[in-house]
């Protein structure tokens, strides 16, 4: 039973750390080009910045699971 809640902790600490780098970079090179409609950025780049993310959130995960494995962190 353990085992099972250790990789859903596992799981969510990778989907918080994902969502925590998407909504950092969400703002990053938007530029000074909107919609004049709607006020939105005409290439707000979703796609590169996903994968940016994802990225970034893998290599957060890899330190908080060493942190977890050495025992700085302990859950």
């Amino acid at each position: 039973m353990e085992y099972g809640i250790h990789l859903v902790v596992l799981f969510s600490a990778y989907a918080v750390l994902w969502f925590l780098c998407l909504f950092c970079l969400l703002p990053v090179g938007l530029g000074s080009t909107i919609d004049p409609d709607t006020g939105a950025p005409t290439n707000p780049m979703l796609k590169k910045k996903a994968l940016i993310a994802t990225v970034l959130a893998a290599l957060f995960w890899v330190g908080f699971y060493l942190a977890v494995g050495f025992g700085w962190l302990e859950l």
